[in-house]
């Protein structure tokens, strides 16, 4: 029980200090996806706690989550200071879409539906080689609405790629409202109709997401990991709000953020 508990408060506790310095991060540049950015939150802190970044490879295929994947490279040793504090500044080639600028970015994002397609290149090429290692994709819930991620699934199943797990953060929106007013993609999941291992889980529980994460895997199967999320998590006011998909935090909102994520 007390392994238990520790394990929570310190996750809790490092996502915490991650949504502080992502919201500082996207008011001082004046850029907007805040909302979706700390959804995913929660899922990169258990993900790069465990992963080994000289095996393992991260896709951000939804990367207007740009903010959070340089902070937890910047947590991992791969960036530096200066750089992260350069996020869409004048100049600065970290920008709020993940571009393949660094070693650890392999596949741009921010184009819907193109991170899966290049993540199975990854992963179709560790296994001709006999790499160790694993590829993790984190993608949003729009994408399932694209043709690429089904001829993808389709591709990555042929090839038994069991060294791939696919992560889609569902957190129920995307740019112009809610999934299920626009293209319901969600309630069909269908990845284990196309030879997938498929699993759903709460995107904000730290022991489920350490459990399922690294213990996912089925002999020549690739994983999907069907992952509910809150877009806005941990500030009340952006939660469940789509307006803080695009609108650039004033001062008074930030401040506020600030008050709620110290409190």
């Amino acid at each position: 029980m007390g392994d238990h508990l520790n394990y929570k408060e310190i996750a809790r506790q490092i996502a915490r200090q991650a949504r502080i310095k992502i919201i500082e991060m996207i008011y001082r540049a004046q850029t907007s996806h805040v909302g979706s950015n700390l959804s995913c939150v929660d899922i990169m802190t258990v993900l790069f706690e465990k992963m080994d970044l000289d095996k393992d490879r991260f896709v951000l295929s939804a990367g207007w989550k740009a903010a959070s994947l340089y902070y937890f490279l910047w947590k991992k040793g791969r960036i530096t200071e200066e750089e992260l504090n350069s996020y869409c500044q004048k100049g600065s080639k970290w920008i709020g879409l993940s571009e393949p600028i660094h070693k650890d970015i392999s596949i741009a994002g921010g184009s819907m539906g193109l991170g899966l397609p290049g993540a199975i290149g990854l992963a179709l090429a560790k296994k001709l080689k006999g790499e160790d290692g694993k590829v993790y994709v984190l993608m949003s819930d729009g994408e399932l609405q694209c043709g690429t991620t089904w001829e993808s699934a389709l591709i990555a199943a042929h090839h038994k790629l069991d060294n791939l797990i696919v992560i889609v953060d569902c957190n129920e929106f995307q740019a112009m409202g809610k999934i299920e007013g626009i293209l319901n993609s969600t309630k069909g999941r269908k990845f284990d109709e196309f030879g997938w291992e498929e699993y759903m889980i709460n995107g904000h529980d730290y022991e489920s997401l350490k459990r399922l994460l690294f213990l996912v895997g089925k002999k020549d199967k690739p994983s999907y990991v069907h992952v509910f999320t809150i877009k806005g998590k941990g500030v009340s006011f952006m939660e469940n709000n789509n307006l803080y998909h695009y609108k650039q935090l004033s001062e008074e909102e930030y401040n506020k953020a600030l008050e709620e994520l110290n409190g």
